[in-house]
């Protein structure tokens, strides 16, 4: 059922979970190639936002003695130039030696890491 208005959903942000919010800020921003988009305060930010191309993610402090309850998310980037992210992520230092560009039974080319908290990246394009 439609109702009638604007409720089109236009973007989604995760917030992804970490008991250190600025070495993740250091992570995206340096590994990864995001940018810094705002943080909550100027030293040891609780929450964070970084930015590149059309993905913004959220990184939100956990305290450690919750952390073993936290669930950690395996989030999918959609990438219109797979081998040169690939590339791209093999000279920042993110890619382990070995690591390859894999071919699924669904279709698509793609490739994972985790980020410093144990996030999930699983990065894609389609077609194999």
């Amino acid at each position: 059922m439609k109702v009638k208005g604007n409720s089109f959903l236009k973007v989604v942000q995760p917030v992804l979970p970490t008991q250190d919010v600025q070495s993740s800020i250091d992570f995206y921003v340096q590994q990864l190639g995001f940018h810094l988009c705002f943080q909550d305060q100027e030293l040891n930010p609780q929450y964070a936002g970084v930015k590149r191309d059309g993905v913004e993610l959220h990184l939100q402090w956990h305290d450690p003695a919750e952390w073993e309850a936290v669930e950690r998310p395996s989030l999918r980037f959609v990438v219109e130039e797979i081998d040169s992210l690939f590339t791209e992520l093999i000279m920042r230092g993110v890619i382990a030696d070995g690591s390859t560009i894999r071919s699924t039974a669904w279709g698509t080319r793609e490739f994972g890491l985790f980020d410093p908290s144990k996030n999930g990246l699983i990065f894609y394009t389609e077609g194999s």
